[in-house]
């Protein structure tokens, strides 16, 4: 397998390369990452099973279009494929370093620039991708509570419903989902779409995102998720709102953006994160 992807890697980059040290890094529980060289050059591999082959595709090209955006420190794409049983993806390798306040605060500033200048006029994406190892339909909606009640919380629901780990009538939910939403039109902003601080680094100072799950949504589920499992910094929120102030309202929502990912823990982890989810479906009053 190694062969095969420092031939790639020689023939995207030009330049000849043979892998001499392999080492295997932690990067959560989607796929397996390593960090190989060649004693000059690095590079950054993750790899799975074959069939996540479209994880990879729909990874590389988030990444492109955060790239394209020049706000953050993005890890080039080198080259995506299968080999043998494996698909894999090669990105440039970045020597992250933890921020400091200021970092952080230039960081939230940045996030906020996003969301302000890249916009469409509908919710969705040109096409579907994935959150972790999840699928995340992105049907372009007019409507921001159809959109996140129909294809965020609804479809994860379904997913927990079929496995037969929760036992709930969507059509109820999907229903409560978009009479807690009606009325609120927010802007459909470029997210992330996954922003915790394991997606997150910096780079001489220079933010840097990767492992998006790109879509045009509401500004604030970004920032939801940047506070459920470890909120980020203090100094990030006040860069942000200096940038672009949340709304006050924000915090009513926030649960409910939250949902979706503490759903979508359930599906791939279950335990606490299920029990967490039917907590929160209960406190919601549905």
């Amino acid at each position: 397998m190694w062969h095969f992807i420092s031939e790639q890697i020689s023939e995207c980059t030009q330049q000849d390369f043979i892998c001499d040290d392999i080492r295997e890094v932690t990067a959560g529980e989607s796929h397996k990452a390593y960090k190989i060289s060649d004693g000059k050059r690095r590079f950054f591999v993750k790899t799975n099973e074959k069939i996540h082959r479209p994880n990879f595709e729909a990874e590389a090209e988030g990444l492109e279009h955060f790239s394209n955006t020049q706000l953050f420190k993005v890890p080039k794409i080198i080259c995506t494929g299968v080999v043998s049983d494996h698909s894999f993806l090669v990105l440039e390798h970045i020597a992250m370093t933890q921020g400091d306040e200021q970092s952080w605060f230039h960081f939230g500033q940045k996030l906020a620039e996003l969301h302000k200048t890249h916009t469409q006029n509908m919710y969705g994406w040109q096409e579907d991708n994935f959150v972790g190892l999840t699928s995340q339909p992105n049907l372009w909606q007019k409507k921001w509570s159809y959109f996140f009640a129909e294809q965020r919380i609804g479809f994860m629901l379904q997913l927990l419903s079929e496995k037969g780990h929760i036992s709930i009538n969507i059509d109820d939910v999907v229903a409560a989902i978009k009479n807690l939403l009606s009325g609120h039109n927010p802007t459909a902003s470029m997210l992330h779409g996954d922003l915790w601080q394991g997606n997150t680094g910096f780079y001489k100072n220079q933010p840097v995102l990767y492992d998006p799950a790109l879509y045009f949504g509401d500004r604030e589920t970004d920032l939801a998720m940047s506070e459920l499992f470890s909120r980020f910094p203090e100094s990030f929120y006040q860069g942000y709102d200096d940038f672009w102030p949340l709304d006050t309202d924000y915090q009513y929502r926030k649960p409910i953006y939250q949902l979706y990912h503490v759903l979508n823990h359930a599906i791939l982890f279950g335990g606490h994160y299920l029990d967490s989810a039917k907590f929160t479906l209960k406190n919601l009053d549905i």
